[in-house]
């Protein structure tokens, strides 16, 4: 009697756990492939699959905002600092035909379209970095970036000597880095900064590995509230090809920033310092009144795990949906869901040219099968792929009808539209999106096309494995 208690006491002790992983996951999962796939894996690991679901697959964050939210605590940067709402901007003539896209990010992203901004494109870390430096050396009352990766040696050093410097000066200098990308530096810029007047916050501590899928991807800089940094790049040696040889060199683009959509930049860099520090940042110094800069209508969008809906997936679509002439796709990793995959197809087969530029050579190889198992389906049914040689080119573009541009640090897979932090520009401008068509299309021309008959001659074991990667896409 008391072995069957024993064993009865044992058997509850030990599946209790996956009664409760699997109850969370039916209830919090929306995706009912996540939640099916975690029910699975909590019974048939017993123990160990509910340890890695509350490790990995529990999102924390929107928890945390709506406690936040409920203590009358603000996290969002526009009610931290009140916005005055413009009247509704007129998108230009040549985008006109947009206007169902623009009443979209309306409803979805609440922050207004801003007229009069000028954008000016940087290639790689060269022209990027000695940008960034520049205006390091001029601001006056703050500095404030927030990076994935930012090493404290090499071109690093250079930006820790002139932060340190700055704030010796008396300029406010705040950094935020993602606690899980600072372990790529082998020399960390807090290290870098030790002893230096500069404020250093980790997004997101790695504590028993609570965090490790909810990682701030953004890149940006915001010098005294006017003029901000924004795009893919990451402050490192390799981002500069011309300096750094080898197959570690990454292209990568990025962008300065004039004009009224700077002070929603800033908003972006507030909530996330409120994140990380409790502290809100209320000086007026951030947010200086701001003329129009140039002719460019842009939109920050600020997306997140913290949010009911990730609001760049509906974008991304409701910008395929809208699509007439053309549509032209930049991306470094590429593992789109069934419904991405779904709206390019039918974008293609409604007669609009779909052309994408990858990689051919992947700083990621598993993230590269992954993407190589989607390829037969897309080729299938009109849309054009096409490899870029090496060195890797990290550039993320979303280019419609030459007039609209998504630019950014958004990657089109799970991780950055799911699960990452995210920070982009939609932008509505004919010359913008003029010089982001020659960019792409020297890309195109430099690149090699995917044939589906190249592509169905890899072997058995290569296939196989492509779609043994495809498996984990949600968390690649």
């Amino acid at each position: 009697m008391v072995d069957t208690f024993q064993n009865t006491g044992t058997t509850i002790l030990i599946t209790l756990p996956s009664i409760i992983a699997a109850g969370h996951a039916l209830l919090h999962k929306h995706d009912s492939r996540s939640a099916l796939l975690w029910i699975i894996i909590s019974f048939t690991l017993p123990l160990v699959g509910p340890f890695f679901y509350w490790c990995l697959g529990v999102n924390r964050i929107s928890r945390r905002a709506r406690i936040w939210k409920e203590s009358g605590r603000r996290m969002r940067g526009p009610e931290l600092h009140p916005v005055v709402v413009e009247e509704k901007v007129a998108l230009p003539e040549t985008a006109s035909h947009l206007k169902d896209l623009r009443v979209l990010g309306d409803h979805i992203v609440k922050v207004p379209l801003r007229a009069g901004n000028k954008l000016c494109s940087l290639i790689n870390g060269e022209y990027a970095y000695s940008a960034m430096l520049a205006a390091i050396k001029r601001a006056e009352k703050n500095i404030n970036i927030c990076s994935y990766i930012f090493d404290g040696n090499g071109i690093g050093a250079e930006f820790a000597r002139e932060l340190a410097a700055s704030a010796d000066r008396g300029v406010e200098v705040r950094i935020i880095i993602d606690a899980l990308g600072e372990k790529y530096s082998s020399i960390s810029i807090s290290k870098a900064l030790a002893g230096s007047k500069v404020h250093l916050k980790r997004y997101l501590p790695l504590k028993n590995g609570a965090y490790i899928n909810l990682r701030n991807h953004r890149k940006l800089m915001v010098i005294d509230g006017n003029e901000a940094f924004s795009g893919g790049i990451n402050i490192r040696d390799n981002h500069m090809p011309s300096r750094f040889a080898g197959s570690n060199a990454i292209h990568d683009l990025h962008f300065h920033v004039k004009g009224p959509v700077v002070s929603d930049l800033q908003r972006s860099f507030q909530e996330d310092w409120f994140f990380v520090s409790g502290i809100k940042l209320e000086s007026e110094d951030l947010f200086p009144l701001l003329a129009q800069e140039g002719t460019s209508v842009v939109r920050c969008i600020s997306d997140g795990p913290d949010r009911e809906f990730r609001k760049l997936n509906q974008i991304i679509l409701g910008a395929l949906s809208c699509a007439k002439r053309s549509v032209c796709i930049m991306t470094p990793y590429f593992v789109p869901d069934r419904t991405l995959i779904a709206a390019l197809i039918t974008t293609a087969l409604r007669g609009v040219p779909v052309v994408i530029v990858l990689p051919g050579k992947n700083n990621l190889p598993f993230v590269h099968w992954a993407g190589r198992a989607i390829l037969d389906e897309l080729l299938a049914n009109d849309v054009q792929v096409f490899y870029q040689p090496p060195p890797f080119v990290h550039t993320k573009l979303f280019l419609i009808d030459g007039v609209w541009s998504l630019i950014g640090s958004t990657n089109l897979d799970s991780r950055s539209l799911r699960l990452n932090f995210e920070l982009n520009l939609s932008v509505f401008c004919e010359n913008f999106g003029k010089e982001m068509q020659i960019l792409f299309e020297n890309a195109r021309q430099q690149s090699m096309e995917v044939k589906r008959e190249e592509l169905n001659k890899r072997s058995l074991p290569v296939k196989l494995l492509d779609n043994f990667a495809r498996l984990f896409s949600p968390y690649l």
